[in-house]
């Protein structure tokens, strides 16, 4: 196998007397899918928010592609090729489809027009969105220039996640990106998931839904307690045996813990 383009070793995290992240490890290899599943409080949310740069834990280590990193803050992240789609679709209702892609890292005009007048590029970004869209096959937003409170709720977790291919080159982190969405708009969010992965780019998909775990991901790394528990194989492995594993009813063989 290659080496993790992601790891984390020994990560530690507090709260007062509360133990977040009890010296957890995690791996992310290229080009695959990894879940993270876990009891409510097991810690998952720390740990992404230690990968992304939300939370600086208190011990421990973050390597990307093989180099150690250090990120104060999720821009830290972000600069370094790792973008992550909220549960709470951080989208800006008011603002359009190509504001929201380019929100804070808006293309300026050349020449002067761009450095001293500070006028945005409209149309590069304008283009740019439409190509990023295609690529994901959301060719049902047919303006790309109406608000995102216009879109359903799957359109618009399908602009975070177009926002999060667009400039997540080495990683992106998927936290319940079904959890607010039906049948029919999880389907087109599970296609989109694949269809990065299909681009190259490794991706972590935290979600409470099972069978959606067991569908797209290669690995499924089960947190409990704050720390890494297992690393099970979704073809080998039930989702039966996810639960048991996560709730505490069955302890996972050696080789597991180890993986």
């Amino acid at each position: 196998m290659s080496d993790p383009i992601l790891k984390a070793v020994n990560l530690t995290k507090r709260y007062g007397k509360v133990v977040a992240l009890d010296h957890c490890d995690f791996e992310l290899y290229p080009g695959e899918i990894l879940g993270v599943i876990g009891d409510n409080g097991a810690g998952k949310s720390t740990l992404i928010k230690a990968l992304s740069g939300a939370v600086v834990p208190d011990g421990g280590e973050v390597w990307l592609e093989g180099q150690k990193v250090s990120f104060g803050s999720p821009n830290d992240a972000r600069h370094a090729g790792i973008e992550t789609v909220y549960q709470t679709l951080a989208v800006s209702p008011a603002l359009s489809i190509t504001d929201n892609l380019f929100m804070g890292r808006e293309l300026r005009q050349p020449g002067i027009m761009g450095k001293v007048f500070r006028r945005l590029d409209k149309a590069r970004m304008e283009e740019f969105a439409r190509q990023k869209l295609n690529d994901l096959g959301l060719m049902t937003i047919q303006n790309i220039n109406q608000p995102v409170e216009t879109l359903s709720g799957g359109q618009r977790q399908g602009v975070a996640v177009a926002r999060a291919a667009a400039f997540g080159s080495k990683v992106i982190i998927l936290d319940e990106p079904t959890a607010a969405l039906g049948v029919k708009e999880s389907r087109r969010v599970l296609e989109l998931i694949k269809d990065v992965r299909a681009r190259g780019i490794p991706i972590i998909l935290i979600s409470h839904n099972m069978p959606h775990v067991f569908e797209v991901c290669d690995r499924v790394h089960v947190h409990r307690l704050g720390k890494r528990l297992c690393v099970i194989d979704p073809k080998t492995h039930s989702m039966s045996d996810a639960v048991a594993y996560m709730t505490g009813a069955k302890e996972p063989d050696q080789h597991l813990e180890d993986a």
